[in-house]
């Protein structure tokens, strides 16, 4: 599908550019195409003049073709010096009277010339003959027709050039284009991509979620109906049961609705300056209790008085989840060590505990929904692999960062960097 829509962008993407391209090059090649046309026409205007002088049979009033831009004495010499041409005076009926040429020219190539030019019957026009392009201006006289005739064929060299050059520079940029193109398409559709892979196993990943405790739910109701003469009291087990899991269930669903208000933006929350040290302390004697029943060593060093901006209740939840996760996951007998200093421009929080650690390539994946690196354990300790997730939403609302360091069969250290507010 990602695949259709990027091939998609693209077509449309070089459509759009090679429309464009042809109108930047059509419009430059029509500017300089009239700008040799209108050189042309001065030159056959000059051509006319100087054969008409020549001849004897020059009228000003007989020129189709004027040409005021440059002096008549320094176009005159030009034409002279350096343009090929030819004058061919004819009669009524176009039969050959005299022919004129500042240079040598073949008789054959007049007789060619005079019939190309009788066969395309215009007043102005060019043809080719002994591989060369001419330009020819038909004058009428009193006595017949002048045709005057220049060689252009270094000025029809430069307009084709310039088509040969427009289209090699548009092939070349095309496939650029392409190339780039293709590059910022992967990379706008990346994000896109994984979104969508995200939701559709978060999708996955909460049907499953719900579908263990309903299925225990589902057993202990069939249970219960099938010994509808029994007590309340001897069927306890089976309602405790279904009062567990409904616990779960809901603990489930709120955390996933917590994560869509994040995801929406849509909690107004309060923002304040607080004392984050506070809070930090706050929670470690709110645990110290489950750690000490656990048998782990707790040690701390807080550095008092430490401020950063936020929600204070969001902050503490994320340092509870921390705690929690660490508590979780510490080795028998093991330790945590927790941490808050200023740290340059931020207030940096470590939470660090004994145990397995988590491999290198779990890493990255850690904060991600649903995502588990022992989900046995996880499953035990009531888990769903929701709380880092939330953790994480939270510090990247508070323009934070949090990450993970870990050295297996060692340690595991997460840390939450937020900004330091000088009061």
């Amino acid at each position: 599908m990602f695949k259709k829509l990027r091939n998609k962008f693209l077509i449309l993407n070089l459509l759009i550019i090679s429309v464009m391209m042809l109108l930047s090059f059509g419009s430059i090649y029509l500017i300089i195409y009239q700008n040799v046309r209108s050189t042309i026409y001065e030159e056959l205007a000059d051509a006319s003049e100087f054969y008409g002088k020549m001849d004897g049979n020059f009228n000003s009033q007989d020129l189709i073709l004027k040409s005021p831009h440059r002096k008549k004495e320094d176009r005159l010499n030009e034409l002279y010096e350096r343009s090929i041409s030819f004058s061919i005076l004819t009669d009524k009926q176009y039969n050959a009277i005299s022919k004129s040429s500042t240079f040598k020219i073949d008789d054959s190539l007049y007789e060619d010339s005079l019939k190309k030019i009788m066969q395309q019957n215009k007043t102005v026009g060019n043809f080719k003959s002994k591989g060369y392009n001419w330009a020819f201006a038909v004058i009428p006289l009193n006595i017949g027709y002048r045709i005057v005739v220049i060689d252009i064929t270094s000025q029809q060299q430069i307009l084709n050039s310039m088509v040969y050059t427009f289209i090699f520079v548009a092939l070349i940029m095309l496939i650029i284009i392409y190339f780039i193109s293709r590059f910022f398409a992967n990379r706008a559709i990346k994000p896109v991509k994984d979104a969508f892979e995200k939701q559709q196993q978060f999708i996955s990943d909460a049907s499953h979620e719900l579908k263990t405790p309903l299925t225990v739910i589902n057993t202990s109701v069939d249970v219960l109906l099938s010994n509808g003469t029994d007590t309340i009291s001897s069927q306890s087990k089976w309602l405790s049961y279904i009062k567990s899991e409904c616990e779960r269930m809901s603990k489930l669903t709120n955390d996933l609705l917590y994560l869509t208000q994040m995801d929406c933006s849509s909690n107004n929350l309060i923002f304040s300056n607080f004392n984050i040290s506070e809070v930090v302390e706050n929670v470690i004697l709110t645990m110290e209790a489950i750690i000490f029943e656990q048998n782990i060593s707790l040690s701390h060093d807080i550095e008092p008085y430490l401020i950063t901006h936020g929600n204070s209740d969001q902050i503490r939840e994320v340092v509870m989840i921390l705690l929690d996760n660490a508590v979780k996951y510490t080795n028998k007998s093991g330790s945590i060590y927790i941490s808050l200093k200023k740290c340059a421009n931020n207030v940096l929080l470590s939470i660090t505990n004994t145990g397995k650690g988590i491999p290198e390539e779990d890493l990255e994946r850690v904060f991600d929904r649903f995502y588990r690196t022992d989900k046995s354990r996880s499953r035990s300790s009531g888990g769903y692999g929701l709380g880092l997730a939330i953790a994480k939403a939270i510090v990247t609302q508070h323009k934070g960062k949090i990450y993970v360091k870990s050295t297996l069969d060692k340690e595991t250290s997460f840390y939450v960097e937020l900004p330091f507010i000088r009061l």
